[in-house]
């Protein structure tokens, strides 16, 4: 990598698109404070929410939102694309996404509409049975909360709470768990304790993830090269950092630094294949690229497909061709590990 920061300027995307992404990054930062609470508030009005549609299909899928701990409004959006079973009709079966959204733990939701609609993609193009977890957010609820829920899912998919519920065609053991940025964080989490739980019906055989946000005490070349370009920036991930790890931890704590001195061993795990998702305009692809040589070194199989060209989470925004690459990429993946034995 040049020595020579990059220009914001050679990022080439459309007007709106930069627009969104301006809107979206004042609105995260004007909701933070700098004593480690959030505008709460605030945020909600700037976070542009979908309804589910459980009775009238949304490019021909249908979602519902079904509730796994009302303590916690633990709950998960379901996708289900037309004719899946749902009205007893004999359809093929399909695998179960289980998906995480990101916003650094501390924003946005699985109501929020760029989510809705990537939920929505993912069920239409795979296809398959989509959950959209909405996990509960720092800094009201720091870590180990949002891991906590997220397990919660597999475990209320697991013991047949979820009977009833789930379209008939929909097959737990071909779940793959997917997640982007922070959402990308905690699948990784979720997937070392499902491999742990000795589960009788879910099996996580796959898990894909997106530019995941991973961290440490050092800063990476990418992390000082790569100043002013959408979404991440040092101080917005020290931010969100302090407010969801423990009071006296640093960066280097296993959830942030999952490949670093404090690492979980997971040689001895059945861990899933992986596919990661890197960007070229990201400053946590260095994190990212870590965990990928990680995952090797641990004797698990990993893949890495890089977008040279593109910021931390491009792929929400369907009018660039690389998002709709993406999707290519990631129903490859899950069509090949459907395909293993």
């Amino acid at each position: 990598m040049s020595s020579e920061t990059p220009e914001p300027a050679k990022l080439a995307i459309p007007w709106r698109t930069r627009l969104v992404l301006t809107m979206i990054s004042a609105a995260t930062d004007l909701s933070r404070r700098s004593n480690g609470t959030i505008n709460r508030r605030l945020l909600n009005l700037l976070d542009f929410k979908s309804s589910p549609s459980p009775n009238k299909p949304i490019h021909s899928i249908i979602s519902s939102d079904i509730t796994v701990d009302p303590t916690r409004n633990l709950w998960f959006r379901l996708y289900t694309p037309e004719n899946s079973g749902v009205n007893g009709s004999d359809t093929p079966s399909l695998p179960v996404v289980v998906f995480f959204h990101g916003g650094g733990f501390s924003f946005l939701s699985a109501a929020s509409s760029s989510y809705d609609v990537v939920c929505r993609r993912f069920a239409r193009i795979f296809p398959a049975i989509v959950l959209s977890v909405n996990y509960r957010l720092t800094p009201e609820h720091r870590f180990p909360c949002q891991y906590d829920d997220g397990f919660e899912v597999l475990r209320f998919l697991d013991n047949d709470r979820a009977n009833g519920l789930l379209p008939p065609n929909a097959d737990l053991s071909k779940c793959f768990l997917v997640g982007d940025s922070a959402g990308a964080n905690l699948a990784h989490h979720v997937a070392v304790r499902a491999c742990r739980a000795g589960f009788q019906n879910v099996k996580v055989i796959g898990l894909v993830s997106i530019q995941p946000y991973f961290g440490g005490q050092e800063r990476t070349e990418s992390e000082l090269q790569l100043v002013g370009y959408p979404f991440v920036t040092v101080e917005r991930t020290d931010w969100c950092w302090r407010v969801f790890l423990p009071d006296g931890s640093d960066r280097d704590h296993y959830a942030v630094n999952v490949s670093g001195p404090n690492a979980e061993n997971i040689s001895d795990l059945d861990f899933p294949d992986t596919i990661v998702i890197v960007g070229g305009f990201d400053p946590l692809q260095d994190w990212q690229r870590r965990y990928y040589e990680w995952l090797k070194r641990s004797g698990k199989e990993a893949t890495l497909i890089e977008y040279p060209k593109m910021f931390h989470a491009f792929y929400i925004f369907p009018e660039l061709p690389e998002s709709s690459r993406l999707f290519s990429e990631i129903k490859e993946f899950v069509t090949k590990r459907l395909s293993k034995p």
